[in-house]
């Protein structure tokens, strides 16, 4: 099947207001009160995945393969985060987003986001299989 309805720089973002459960802190991945960089990745693929999905008949769903940025800045609680994803190429069933976020201050991430288009029900019956096996 030929993706053909996604429209290259269309664009999509996530918006956050930081708080106690988004630190590094309480995700486990510092021991800071600073915006978590698992928490942000998560709104980076969230506006990718939002964005594929509006352009994908409803049989099929995008998953993230790869993520490539640089946190560059701490955000502490209480500040407002915006991630923003731009669809710059589309590779047969490949997705590829330049994604940014910023808060209050200014820029706080940069990189890129692939994604990969997939039939829903396939998809999930492979993933289920791989538990059956080692039963």
């Amino acid at each position: 099947m030929a993706f053909e309805n996604f429209k290259i720089g269309e664009k999509n973002f996530v918006e956050l207001t930081v708080s106690e459960s988004d630190t590094a802190l309480s995700m486990k991945s510092g021991s800071l009160k600073v915006l978590a960089t698992p928490k942000l990745i998560c709104l980076v693929e969230e506006a990718a995945a939002t964005l594929a999905e509006k352009f994908l008949p409803a049989e099929y769903t995008s998953v993230g393969t790869n993520l490539n940025v640089n946190h560059v800045a701490p955000t502490p609680i209480g500040f407002n985060v915006r991630a923003e994803v731009e669809l710059i190429e589309v590779d047969g069933r490949k997705l590829i987003f330049n994604v940014s976020a910023v808060d209050d201050a200014g820029e706080i991430l940069n990189g890129r986001h692939e994604r990969f288009i997939v039939n829903r029900e396939k998809f999930q019956a492979k993933a289920n299989s791989k538990g059956r096996r080692n039963l």
